[in-house]
């Protein structure tokens, strides 16, 4: 893959001429040898605009020294932070870089806990994201870790802790670059990867378009876009749903049919595929995602799921953008492996993200929420501001086939009480029974009608979510 300079990179980022370098002369106060390049020590930093809202980035240039990391190349990078803190904007890291600098030893280290300490003191107050262009191995990987977003390039971007030749110096593994810390190992099974693109200019256009749904930082509310009404597709929502409850469907369809025409923008796409999340908008209103797929896993949670799941509530939350979660889930995934592996821990991480969460909380129950699953996912119990349910579905401890497991006898006598949705509505669970063609404009309702929603913090330092 073709790899772009500095100076194109920033050019593909920003508005055009809307770029300002900051601290361009700033210099290694080591000489490394008579033939480097010691210009801005490898590092570029600065601010411009992205659609017309400002943003700070820094970006690391492989051509000076292999971009690696020095003390004042480190200086920069958590100045410009600090810079990004202080006017409450968001930071983009554009990461390419061989790692710590050899011949500045501790010195490069301590530049990376600064920028460490930066990240977390920047969490949930302004938006971090993270874009992978070449290398990013050893500690350098826990800055883009702690930033909210992580953005990679197919066959172009790496993270590991520790490179192919270390690893088979140490376990005998023989492994190339791409499939120990490649973009397709991280989209789709460690999930530290959230969006992918196939070149350097794709990447950028999708890290535009995600900018575009974000605030400036957690004291403001999203950016409202065009109003493009898609009311006439509501029509058509409810035939996305099969009639019988166990035949599986797309959930993207529904999806589809409730937000604004082409504005879903998904998150880990293909990470834990049994869940959906994403932003879109509803009548220009950004709202964030968050669905069962029954197609995958018949939209079960397991371990993956709960920690996409609770960790893209949490960011909402700090962010002030609604949660619209809509429910079709039999339960979290049994079985041993999921136990040993600590479905209990994971799971709870949902109940605290969403009970925790202050912003708009909507629910809607499309087919049948059961058990803790139904619990978990933006319940009423939890904290979920206003619930709707489609007819026919089901609100229960478990469905009729576990009924028939545990008490075979009685399981028909029980199946009515069990999973009727007007037993939930009867006891307040559910605040509404809506036609699927109402699905949209209920939540556009409700939308306004919490806008001005505010709540206030609670009296104590934080509280210790289950990691």
């Amino acid at each position: 893959m073709v790899r772009m300079v500095t100076s194109d990179r920033i050019k593909m980022l920003f508005d055009e001429g809307s770029f300002i370098e900051v601290q361009a002369g700033v210099e290694s106060r080591l000489l490394l040898s008579k033939d480097y390049n010691n210009n801005g020590d490898g590092v570029v930093t600065g601010f411009g605009e992205i659609n017309g809202r400002r943003v700070f980035v820094y970006c690391q240039d492989f051509n000076v020294y292999g971009g690696s990391l020095g003390e004042m190349h480190g200086a920069k990078i958590y100045n410009i932070m600090d810079l990004a803190l202080k006017s409450k904007a968001p930071i983009i890291g554009l990461i390419d870089s061989g790692g710590a600098r050899i011949q500045e030893g501790v010195l490069a280290l301590h530049s990376y806990g600064k920028i460490f300490n930066k990240n977390v003191e920047c969490s949930g107050l302004i938006p971090q994201i993270s874009v992978i262009l070449g290398a990013c191995a050893g500690g350098a990987v826990y800055s883009p870790a702690l930033t909210d977003f992580v953005f990679m390039v197919d066959e172009t971007s790496q993270m590991f802790i520790t490179g192919p030749k270390v690893s088979q110096a140490v376990s005998g593994e023989c492994i190339d670059r791409e499939s120990l810390g490649g973009s397709v190992l991280h989209s789709t099974q460690s999930g530290v990867c959230h969006v992918t693109a196939e070149t350097e200019q794709q990447v950028f256009i999708k890290v535009r378009e995600l900018i575009s749904f974000l605030p400036q930082n957690s004291y403001q509310k999203p950016p409202k876009g065009k109003v493009i009404s898609t009311l006439e597709t509501s029509e058509t929502i409810a035939s996305s749903l099969p009639g019988e409850i166990h035949k599986t469907y797309d959930i993207k369809a529904i999806i589809m049919s409730l937000v604004d025409d082409n504005s879903f923008y998904e998150i880990q796409k293909a990470f834990a595929k049994n869940v959906v999340i994403g932003f879109a908008r509803i009548e220009g209103h950004v709202v964030a995602i968050v669905a069962n797929q029954p197609k995958i896993k018949a939209g079960a949670i397991d371990i993956d799921a709960a920690d996409k799941i609770a960790r893209f509530v949490r960011f909402c939350d700090c962010f002030n953008v609604p949660i619209v979660t809509l429910v079709d889930v039999p339960g979290f995934i049994p079985g041993l492996q999921q136990e040993t592996l600590g479905i209990i821990r994971h799971g709870a991480k949902i109940l605290y993200a969403y009970a925790e969460a202050t912003v708009t909380k909507i629910t809607i129950i499309i087919r049948k929420a059961y058990g803790g699953a139904y619990v978990a996912l933006n319940s009423k119990s939890l904290g979920a501001d206003y619930v709707m349910s489609w007819p026919n579905s089901e609100v229960a401890v478990m469905g009729v086939k576990g009924l028939q497991a545990l008490k075979s006898q009685k399981s028909q006598s029980l199946q009515c009480s069990n999973v009727e949705t007007n037993s939930a509505a009867a006891y307040g669970m559910v605040d509404e029974v809506i036609e699927p063609k109402q699905t949209r404009q209920r939540v556009y309702d409700i939308l306004l009608m919490l806008e001005n929603k505010t709540e206030p913090l609670k009296g104590k330092k934080h509280g210790n979510i289950p990691l």
